[in-house]
């Protein structure tokens, strides 16, 4: 009776353990579905200087210091930047959590998040004294 049962319970747990396998990916998949995009931070330089991004598409990027003084990272149209440079100077910017912001130590990385809702073009600058102005930008078009 023992060797039947022995006999019975083998597909059982095959069954089972198939089942466990196939939803794992499910489970840890998560809630972030983004595409990633690495940004290396050099002196006054993104690399890339450019992105093509879908509209709708959830992004987060990952930027990576390797020069030898802090960047940051903002993400916004033109106008937005010019604020955002405006704030810097006055001392005023904040990258709170769910900012569009952040600032990344020489050796450091530092990820942002962002879904692009509408096409067209949007910037990554970073707003260190003289480095926006010095170029250090990356343009996004969203398509």
């Amino acid at each position: 009776m023992k060797r039947v049962m022995f006999l019975l319970a083998v597909p059982v747990l095959a069954a089972l353990a198939a089942c466990g396998s196939g939803d794992e990916p499910a489970l840890t998949a998560g809630p972030d579905d983004a595409r990633v995009i690495e940004v290396e931070m050099r002196d006054v330089a993104f690399s890339p200087t450019e992105v093509d991004v879908r509209a709708g598409e959830k992004v987060r990027f990952v930027f990576t210091n390797t020069g030898q003084v802090t960047h940051d990272a903002f993400i916004g149209d033109q106008a937005a930047q010019e604020e955002h440079g405006k704030e810097m100077r006055g001392g005023h910017a904040h990258h709170g959590k769910g900012s569009n912001a952040v600032s990344v130590k020489p050796g450091k990385t530092a990820e942002l998040t962002h879904t692009f809702d509408q096409p067209g073009q949007t910037l990554i600058g970073c707003h260190q004294p003289g480095h926006y102005t010095g170029g250090m930008k990356v343009t996004v078009n969203i398509v």
